[in-house]
């Protein structure tokens, strides 16, 4: 595993995630969030609107969340997803990410403390952008 001095520069710098935020679309697949206040998925999602962008909630109660109708699976979506957020343990977010590349998505982006590097090579290599170990609420602010 690289440490993450070697992620900031070599695993979704700060370009791509400005890259991710302005340019790869306006539908957010959100997975982990629920109508949990408490939680960090709750607030980013919640930040994400106040941005313009849609969010889809994927957490396996399917609740609706900030009005938007969750699903139980990226799969369970009917519509096309341009970014998938993640937000579940990194021995989970590699299923996620092939789930993401599976769905058609444009992006994905793990969220602070998810990594797993096998799974960044594997989203690349299918040709989405990828950032790892970092969150919007804090990317947004390096926005020009």
């Amino acid at each position: 595993m690289s440490t993450h001095a070697e992620r900031a520069t070599g695993t979704g710098d700060r370009e791509t995630a400005r890259k991710i935020l302005r340019e790869l679309g306006d539908t957010w697949a959100v997975v982990g969030l629920s109508e949990n206040r408490a939680r960090a998925a709750y607030g980013v999602a919640q930040l994400l609107q106040t941005l313009g962008k849609r969010i889809v909630p994927v957490h396996p109660k399917a609740e609706t969340v900030l009005g938007e109708q969750g699903y139980a699976s990226l799969a369970d979506i009917p519509f096309p997803v341009d970014v998938v957020d993640v937000f579940v343990r990194s021995e989970l977010a590699g299923a996620v990410a092939d789930e993401a590349v599976a769905k058609g998505a444009r992006a994905v982006w793990f969220q602070l403390g998810v990594v797993d590097d096998d799974a960044y090579a594997r989203t690349r290599a299918a040709g989405l952008d990828m950032v790892m170990d970092r969150c919007p609420a804090i990317e947004v602010r390096h926005l020009d």
